[in-house]
């Protein structure tokens, strides 16, 4: 068998390569960069002497050896330095001095800016704004100097997290930093940045400006197409984008190499009207590539369409015909030779993905099934050309003339215009045959990214795109029509599509069941992958029965991707109580002997009265969902709310969402405007909310379960309180564990008086360590062995309190916190405790650190 593109598997090799090395840190284990090189040197040779005098499938061998070598020498050379240092305490004021390096993203409440402090050290600014301030133009380019609140970024310490801290270093940007309206900032008269990008980012500006114009009064087309057009999504509101999310369509708001695309075909197509030369033409619709690129802020997905888009216009120059699978290997292999860890971004595995799946599946299949077909209907009249033409073909062919016959005689039609009804009808079936078969190959391909990344399949997907893209391109076409002219009719005429695009999302996301789905086994991922590649060997061959087979295994793993008949991930006949690391917040996961599992709290951030450094994002979809699905759970059996406030609530709607409780237990509740909507959202889905009261005692899947607070016939405040706060105490065997919320002394009194307060293990610290709460009595009544504090790095409040600290270590009580090390979990078979943390102290990343600790 011929390889038709032999580009493919030179990638492969190379990224098979990159991906050893970042399993096995070759680089610390002995196996330098010119050991790498050395090998891949060797092997080089082999492969043109094994060409020269042996066989080529051996040459084949070892040249895809050297350059799996290669990819390892790679990914030694491009690991990441140390990152630069700055000495300051986390949350300390400081002035800023720094070049404007990106576009500058402003919003109605702040303006985002990366400042570049030195070559390579750079800090993302956030300057939060009061309501009515107008604040200053800032540009790419600009000298600036700034008074904020600077910060390492620091992420959520959590099996499964988003790594925060190395998506930021990859741009370079080493500190985030606050400033609120109160501080000082001085444009200074130097400038800086390079002048090429100064003119396309003042474009960019421009077209921001004139969007926001256009739509000064409609707030959705203006986040929607500053986000379309020129990538811009400082005011592209979550709540708008879900439905795209739930059907699969996002893909159609961000800048991606489809609009570059359309862009880039009509400017072609307008050359060639004009009669431009052929070259000339293919230059400048390649350099109008780069430029919309660099417009659109330079994002990674278009990039590498700009990138794959140039080499094809190359190949037209050269009067070549590129294969779509050679020309798409070619640009990932450039792409890794610059930053081999692309290869671990998302958006490089989608986009590449989508892209092979069309080339390697879905394009052989068309040729095989459907585009016969759809060429053989041109030209109906010339019966002809039937002999040329395959049986089944002409076959068709002949059928629609005789339907074209019985359409004159039944309706008197001439023959001429049925002939040509019949021939685009037909056509036009076909085309949207061939769109569904192309969206249900891309769908397939991507199952595996969109399980891992997003944990969400669609189902309305096939349909919604069919729609929705045609609607985006339009509102693209005619959004830069807009901003070229200055026509306000033609930004108008845009905002149609853009809201029938809405409509359509929110009718497909109606349909879509609310599943997701966790995060598969390593075993599945590396068939699937390796299935994959089946396929593409698969659609080479000539022999269909050939093609099944080698296909049947990826088919397999898609199934069983879909179906995920795996066990969740728990200890049988222990009980296990994990602390999550959400920042300022609380959330626990306990999983009972049997595999059952229960949520305490699900997140959020502390909110008093109007705080403009609020966070934008859902803490029960970002944070807690994902531990959960990285441990293989879907349903989650109980939710505990301890009391109302954000910090612990935050969340529950998502969790609510994603993981279907069979009931959520409450402490005491104030009838609030915000409860009240929330709980009729809950029960709406069939989920039972149970207030529990101080004596109840439940046997919770073999776990004894005891609420200690809130006493019975207390009355909550209009408002929520710490006091409101649902205690419970855990047990299996002799061992136990307290998880006290938010209480405060007042409760916690109550709780010693009553004489409900019984000596424990293991106690979950109340209130983040604050000095309200865990008073002398209480620990002296409680006795634990260890304390488990959940608080926010570096958090506003300064918990935990050192008071408290203090007060626990002068009772012999070891402290863990999430602050420190991360997720804690705490598992016991009921006879002793074991007690792991995610990180040690002083380090950033760090797999488990356990320790066993028996009585």
């Amino acid at each position: 068998m011929r390889l038709r593109d032999p580009l493919v598997p030179v990638f492969l090799a190379l990224a098979a390569g990159v991906v050893a090395s970042r399993a096995a840190a070759i680089d610390a284990v002995g196996i330098p960069l010119p050991n790498a090189l050395v090998f891949a040197g060797i092997l080089a040779v082999l492969a043109l002497i094994a060409r020269a005098f042996i066989t080529r499938r051996t040459a084949w061998a070892a040249g895809l050896a050297s350059v799996g070598c290669l990819g390892v020498a790679l990914d030694v050379v491009h690991r990441p330095a140390p990152p630069p240092e700055i000495e300051f305490t986390p949350g300390e004021t400081m002035e800023l001095a720094g070049c404007v390096v990106e576009p500058v993203a402003q919003s109605p409440d702040r303006e985002q800016m990366v400042l570049e402090l030195a070559e390579g050290a750079r800090a993302r600014v956030n300057w939060y704004l009061e309501e009515g301030q107008v604040a200053p133009a800032l540009r790419y380019g600009q000298r600036i100097e700034i008074e904020a609140k600077l910060r390492k970024p620091r992420n959520y310490a959590n099996p499964g997290a988003f790594d925060f801290e190395h998506y930021l270093a990859r741009r370079h940007i080493y500190w985030t930093a606050t400033a609120n309206a109160k501080s000082a900032l001085r444009i200074l008269d130097s400038s800086c940045g390079r002048w090429p990008l100064t003119w396309i980012y003042e474009a960019r500006q421009f077209a921001v400006r004139r969007l926001d114009s256009f739509y000064e009064k409609d707030r959705y087309s203006r986040g929607m197409t500053r986000a379309l057009l020129v990538g811009d999504t400082a005011m592209l509101d979550r709540v708008w984008a879900d439905d795209f999310r739930r059907t699969g369509t996002y893909h159609a708001l961000v800048i991606s190499g489809l609009h570059l695309t359309l862009l880039t075909g009509w400017f072609l197509f307008f050359l060639r009207f004009i009669s431009a030369g052929v070259g000339w033409s293919l230059f400048a619709t390649s350099l109008i590539a780069w430029l919309y690129t660099a417009l659109a802020g330079g994002g990674a997905p278009i990039a590498r369409a700009a990138a794959g888009l140039t080499l094809y216009l190359a190949g037209r120059c050269l009067f070549r015909d590129p294969r779509v699978l050679n020309l798409l290997a070619a640009v990932a292999i450039g792409y890794l030779a610059i930053d081999p860890d692309s290869l671990f971004d998302a958006s490089f595995q989608l986009s590449f993905l989508s892209v092979a799946m069309i080339g390697a599946v879905a394009a052989p299949l068309l040729e095989r099934t459907l585009d016969p077909y759809a060429r053989g209907l041109q030209r109906l009249d010339q019966d002809r050309w039937d002999v040329l033409l395959e049986p089944k073909v002409a076959a068709l062919r002949v059928e629609m003339r005789l339907l074209a016959e019985t359409l004159f005689f039944a309706l008197g039609l001439p023959r001429c215009f049925t002939l040509t009804l019949l021939d685009y009808t037909a056509r036009a079936v076909f085309y949207c045959l061939s769109l569904l078969l192309v969206s249900a190959v891309v769908q397939a391909g991507l199952m595996l990214p969109m399980i891992a990344y997003f944990h969400r399949l669609s189902v309305s997907g096939l349909t919604a795109n069919l729609l929705i893209v045609p609607l985006m391109d339009i509102v693209v076409l005619t959004g830069f029509a807009a901003i070229v002219t200055g026509w306000a009719w033609l930004a108008a005429l845009a905002a149609l599509p853009l809201g029938w695009a809405r409509s359509v999302a929110a009718w497909h996301a109606s349909f879509e069941p609310p599943v997701r789905l966790a995060d598969p086994p390593v075993w599945l991922i590396a068939g699937f992958l390796a299935g994959l590649v089946c396929v593409w060997i698969a659609m080479q061959l000539p022999r269909r029965r050939w093609r099944l087979v080698l296909a049947s295994p990826w088919l397999a793993c898609l199934g069983l991707l879909i179906a995920q008949p795996f066990e969740p991930v728990y200890e049988a006949g222990r009980l296990e109580i994990t602390t999550l690391d959400v920042g300022q917040g609380d959330g626990l996961l306990v999983a009972s002997p049997h595999g059952r599992f229960m949520l305490v709290d699900a997140g959020g951030f502390p909110v008093f009265g109007k705080r403009p450094t609020r966070p934008s994002i859902d803490v029960g979809e970002e944070v807690v969902s994902p531990y959960l699905f990285h441990r293989g759970i879907r349903q989650v059996d109980v939710i505990v709310a301890t009391h109302a406030h954000e910090d612990h609530i935050g969340g529950l709607r998502a969790v609510v969402e994603n993981f279907r409780p069979r009931e959520i237990w409450t402490g005491a509740f104030p009838e609030t405007e915000s409860w009240t909507s929330l709980r009729r959202w809950i029960e709406g889905r069939g989920v039972k909310i149970v207030a529990r009261q101080a004596g109840e005692r439940l046997d919770w899947d073999g776990v004894e379960v005891r609420v200690l607070s809130p006493p019975a016939g207390y009355d909550p405040a209009a408002q929520a309180k710490n006091n409101d706060s649902l205690v419970l105490r855990l047990a299996l065997g002799a061992r136990s564990i307290l998880l006290t919320g938010d209480v405060e002394r007042q409760m916690e009194n109550v709780m010693v008086e009553s004489n409900l307060v019984a000596p424990t293990d293991i106690l979950k610290v109340a209130h983040h360590g604050s000095k309200t709460s865990s008073t002398e009595a209480f620990l002296d009544a409680a006795k634990p062995r260890w304390a488990v504090i959940s608080a926010g790095y570096a958090n506003l409040f300064h918990h935990p309190h050192p008071l408290i600290v203090d007060r626990l270590t002068e009772r012999g009580i070891e402290v863990w916190r999430t602050d420190v090390q991360g997720q804690i979990r705490m598992i016991t078979d009921g006879r002793a405790w074991r007690i792991e943390g995610f990180r040690s102290p002083g380090q950033t990343r760090q797999p488990w650190s356990s320790r066993r600790l028996a009585f």
